[in-house]
């Protein structure tokens, strides 16, 4: 069973994104900002990530830097939820190992596809 980290700071999306995917037989760990989100991945090494781009205290940005630079935690997958931004953000955190956006709102299929992708190209790569 693979394990999901949602760092989503708006209490309703996170909590439908946590639904769909027990639903879909996934075990995930939720949390509302992103130094909790930075705690609880050194605590748990989730298979992957998804994480809001724009959250006070600590951004989408800030959580994937700090993540990149421990062994730990350098490779677990990471998708970002976004509202429509510029694509100079996206260049930005392509550069900096994001592996894939999902734009606000999205869908159950668009979620669950860059999930299934980025797991399966983690499990290639493992």
């Amino acid at each position: 069973m693979n394990k999901i980290l949602v760092i989503e700071d708006e209490e309703f999306v996170r909590e439908n994104i946590m639904e769909l995917l027990e639903a879909e037989d996934f075990y995930t760990v939720g949390a509302a900002n992103g130094q909790i989100g930075l705690e609880l991945a050194f605590f748990h090494l989730p298979d992957l990530i998804i994480c809001d781009v724009l959250m006070p205290i600590i951004d989408g940005y800030g959580v994937l830097k700090v993540l990149r630079q421990d062994p730990l935690t350098a490779k677990i997958p990471f998708v970002f939820l976004t509202a429509k931004a510029a694509k100079v953000d996206f260049r930005q955190g392509i550069e900096m190992g994001a592996h894939e956006y999902v734009t606000k709102p999205f869908t159950r299929a668009d979620l669950l596809s860059a999930i299934d992708q980025q797991l399966h190209k983690s499990a290639i790569s493992n």
